[in-house]
């Protein structure tokens, strides 16, 4: 991605925005120590610095209802990778009325910045590394529409 890797915040947010892993530093930081297994390298041990998603989502004013909560449920988190992968987390997840789990947007991985990588998606309530998302390019916000009736 080089040295100007942006990550998009875009979706139903009142203040869109591009940030760099430079930006992220900005926000108050959090250190997680993790385990997860790796499909092709086994299980991968790591520490992660950065910012959690919840508070990166807060600064860029989230269009969702707080006075509530169930209506808070139906929105989702698409978090994209240079590569092409995706991840899918719900905000009932990061949101601490219900589980509040810290997960990151990691500006450094084992102490090695992330500047020219971009960010990883830290889950570390994961067993399973694939949310994990290396070089975040893109965090989308929004509503899961109605499902489509089966006939």
């Amino acid at each position: 991605m080089g040295a100007s890797a942006r990550v998009r915040l875009h979706g139903h947010l009142d203040h869109p925005a591009e940030l760099t892993v430079e930006d992220l530093r900005a926000l108050p930081a959090h250190r997680l120590e993790v385990s997860f297994d790796c499909l092709a390298e086994g299980e991968q041990r790591h520490g992660y610095e950065g910012p959690a998603l919840w508070d990166v989502l807060r600064a860029a004013g989230p269009r969702i209802d707080f006075t509530g909560r169930k209506q808070r449920l139906r929105f989702l988190l698409s978090v994209s990778g240079a590569d092409g992968h995706r991840a899918v987390v719900s905000w009932a997840e990061i949101d601490p009325d219900f589980a509040g789990c810290r997960i990151l947007l990691a500006t450094s991985m084992d102490g090695a910045p992330l500047d020219a990588d971009g960010p990883q998606l830290v889950v570390p309530d994961d067993r399973c590394g694939a949310r994990y998302v290396s070089g975040v390019t893109a965090v989308w916000l929004g509503p899961l529409a109605e499902p489509a009736e089966v006939r």
